[in-house]
């Protein structure tokens, strides 16, 4: 056989298999995912990026990562810098919820489709992300609220709560506050008396704590803390003060991160909510998934539960952050 006609049988072959398998031509080629995380905040932050790390390196997916720091600008500057790189996909957990419209639509002019995790963003124009991956934030003030109302249902008098906030304009914050008013708003006895951010920082949480119990002194009852990290830093304040916290303040915190399972077991937190940051591998499948050309639900929710102090001995050895 001549080398033509073996050069000719060969062309053919390949296209054979090119129509067989479409992606087969383009197997090699790995996806390359540009992920923009918020910062370094908190336990539940850490476990987040290492959880979106590892599931990259699993499912063989390039991993470009952009800290933002908890500033926005940084976040904007590095989605910019995926557009430019022509990444295949982008994802990332907004600081706060607006202001994104812009480069929002800078990625969908450039066909680069974008996934949100962990937290949503603010826009008229819900065709700028393909899907919203993550804990429903409102849920969780629900169900603070809900086990609070439950706990507090045998006292009389007033409930005095003071409240740490998270980021301001973020989701989570917004929600969970939303949540538990909602639910908390039936009975006239709760009251929120002191209501400040701690930008879900354990250093922030002490700090604002502080100043409560100097403004509030023995009239708080309980303590509602956005995320574990503010409330393990308020815990710090209340001791500080004289106070036995999980005793003399009841606290009701978010996230169910390994340092509040510990608080709990040594008797100073009472309740946390569960938020999963276990996202890496069902961020990674939504990337194969899209890449393949398959359509994701908007709207993909982490399924999550709730553990008071009684249990926190028995379910801490299971915890995997």
């Amino acid at each position: 056989m001549n080398i033509r006609r073996r050069t000719a049988l060969a062309a053919a072959a390949a296209l054979t298999l090119a129509a067989a398998w479409p992606g087969a031509a383009f197997a090699q080629k790995k996806i390359v995912l540009g992920f923009s995380q918020i910062g370094a905040e908190s336990e539940w932050r850490t476990a987040n990026t290492e959880s979106v790390k590892a599931a990259a390196k699993d499912a063989g997916i390039e991993l470009k990562f952009a800290d933002a720091q908890q500033k926005q600008e940084n976040q904007i500057k590095a989605i910019r810098s995926f557009i430019a790189q022509k990444v295949d996909v982008i994802a990332f957990s907004p600081v706060v919820e607006s202001g994104f419209e812009t480069v929002l639509r800078e990625a969908k002019a450039a066909k680069i489709p974008v996934i949100l995790t962990d937290r949503a963003v603010n826009t008229k124009d819900d065709s700028l992300y393909v899907t919203f991956m993550g804990s429903d934030f409102l849920e969780e003030g629900r169900k603070a609220g809900h086990w609070l109302v439950d706990k507090m249902k045998d006292q009389k008098g007033e409930v005095n709560i003071v409240e740490l906030q998270g980021t301001v304009g973020s989701a989570p914050a917004i929600d969970r506050k939303k949540g538990f008013e909602e639910v908390i708003k039936a009975d006239p006895r709760f009251k929120v008396i002191r209501s400040q951010t701690g930008d879900f920082t354990r250093a922030k949480g002490k700090e604002v704590m502080e100043a409560f119990l100097k403004a509030e002194g023995k009239k708080i009852n309980v303590l509602y803390a956005h995320n574990d990290d503010m409330a393990i830093g308020a815990i710090q304040a209340i001791e500080e003060a004289g106070l036995k916290p999980g005793k003399d303040i009841i606290i009701v915190s978010i996230d169910a991160v390994k340092g509040a399972f510990e608080a709990m077991i040594a008797g100073k937190l009472n309740v946390t909510v569960e938020c999963s940051p276990l996202l890496g591998p069902q961020l990674m499948q939504a990337v194969k998934d899209l890449m393949a050309g398959k359509s994701l639900p908007k709207r993909i929710v982490t399924e999550e539960s709730i553990f008071p102090m009684e249990v926190a001995a028995k379910e801490f050895p299971k915890r995997k952050y």
